[in-house]
């Protein structure tokens, strides 16, 4: 069973209904106890860092999170919800984040081209740049689906990046902690085997 946590933000319904899609069992709460039943967890996540991390916060399942990733147990952030699994965010200020991966979260404007469109939106192939159990069905120049203006930078943890004039934090891993910028929900099938893949480990 995957536990996709609902805190008021993301696109929880199009992640279920891919969940779905692949035969994933999955739930969609904000229960403390049935996150902890459950075998994996999502975190996803649209708009702000500040106001995400602050509803999380006010769930109350902020420890309960950082106690079953202690134990082991699989995480996964999707877009906001990966930057939600950073040590900082600069948008609009300086935010906490939960910290699970060391590094921050920065807006791509400031190190990019200024041609350049904010938000990176579209289209973009993954660079896989070290093995993790989610390319398990997919392979290096594989397109996937972005929306976003910040990115993950300072980090040790990138598995895969994509190029918009820089390269960019496409995926994390840290552990048992996985992070995807772009959205699989919304990233055909390429999108889908990475939800099968993480609903194997």
């Amino acid at each position: 069973m995957i536990a996709i946590v609902d805190y008021g933000v993301g696109n929880l319904f199009s992640l279920k209904s891919s969940l779905d899609f692949i035969g994933a069992q999955n739930v969609i709460t904000n229960d403390a106890d049935v996150i902890k039943n459950a075998d994996k967890i999502i975190l996803p996540g649209v708009g702000a860092f500040a106001d995400a991390i602050k509803l999380l916060h006010q769930t109350g399942l902020v420890p309960v999170l950082k106690q079953q990733v202690s134990q082991g147990k699989p995480l996964l952030g999707i877009c906001l919800g990966m930057q939600l699994l950073f040590e900082n965010s600069f948008e609009y200020g300086c935010h906490k984040g939960l910290g699970f991966i060391k590094g921050d979260v920065c807006p791509i404007a400031d190190d990019v081209d200024k041609t350049l469109k904010i938000s990176h939106m579209g289209w973009n192939s993954l660079d896989i740049k070290k093995q993790s159990p989610l390319f398990k069905y997919i392979k290096d120049g594989d397109y996937v689906y972005f929306v976003h203006s910040y990115y993950a930078k300072n980090c040790n943890d990138v598995i895969a990046t994509s190029n918009y004039g820089i390269d960019l934090t496409a995926m994390v891993q840290n552990g048992n902690v996985f992070g995807a910028q772009f959205h699989p929900e919304k990233s055909g099938e390429t999108g889908l085997a990475i939800l099968k893949a993480f609903n194997e480990i």
